[in-house]
């Protein structure tokens, strides 16, 4: 009964009017809206519409909430969903919002933790998923990332990536895959991922951000973000990279990356 009414919601919510003011939004601050293909556009819409109801959302740090926070941040998650089976993001409950930057407060060693070597200061987070709790973004970073995709950085899709990845209980650069595509993910994602550590060691200029040599978990993010922003570049030097990207998502962004939106009458 529960999922019956779940889902008779859920249908109520797809089907009903997309704000024109949420429209403008999508065409003002999300570079990849307008590079979508009709179906695809119609049905970010519907996904968004859901997404946004179900989640609970808090401004933090003195930011207050208002639609062009929560349709920015909502578009770019529910893209990564768009050739997906899902159940929109089962995992993520909260989403927790700052105006800017934050820096977590430094790591105090417990009673019997040994410190080897000395402690790293705290680092200005942009964005955090964790396995059982909220996903944290940094507006500025979201609205940066969301209008210019040519810079390869986009905190949404990077930490939303997480959250696919977490969705079989670990957060270890594999999201759940059918199991005639478990081989092939881990011989290419190994392969790129020793790659680009092995650039990054040798202080060379890497194709994907050396953010993803810190672990695989990491390494799917970084891919992520340079799949749905930089695709033709993600071709060009990891193609069988954004094949297994693609086949996974269901889609090909290096098809789209020259559509633009139509005129509005």
């Amino acid at each position: 009964m529960f999922h019956w009414l779940r889902d008779h919601r859920r249908d109520e919510l797809r089907n009903r009017p997309f704000p024109p003011e949420w429209e403008e939004l999508l065409r003002t601050n999300v570079s990849h809206y307008c590079m979508l293909y009709d179906a695809e556009r119609t049905e970010l819409r519907a996904l968004m519409q859901v997404f946004i109801e179900e989640k609970q959302w808090e401004g933090c740090g003195g930011l207050e909430l208002n639609d062009e926070i929560i349709v920015t941040i909502a578009a770019q998650a529910c893209i990564l969903l768009l050739g997906l089976p899902h159940n929109y993001y089962r995992n993520v409950e909260s989403i927790l919002v700052y105006p800017s930057a934050v820096i977590p407060p430094p790591h105090t060693p417990g009673v019997f933790e040994q410190v080897n070597a000395p402690l790293d200061g705290p680092v200005p987070l942009v964005g955090q998923a964790f396995s059982t709790g909220p996903v944290i973004l940094v507006w500025d970073s979201v609205l940066h990332g969301a209008r210019h995709p040519q810079l390869g950085h986009n905190v949404v899709y990077h930490e939303f990536a997480h959250k696919l990845d977490m969705l079989d209980g670990a957060a270890d650069g594999t999201p759940p895959l059918a199991a005639e595509q478990l081989a092939e993910w881990v011989a290419v994602c190994s392969r790129e991922f020793l790659r680009l550590r092995n650039l990054a060691e040798k202080g060379q200029k890497t194709f994907l951000d050396s953010y993803g040599t810190k672990n695989e978990a990491e390494f799917f993010a970084v891919a992520t973000e340079e799949f749905f922003d930089r695709p033709l570049a993600l071709q060009e030097h990891a193609p069988d990279l954004y094949q297994l990207l693609s086949t996974y998502y269901r889609q090909e962004p290096a098809e789209r990356v020259h559509f633009t939106c139509p005129v509005q009458s």
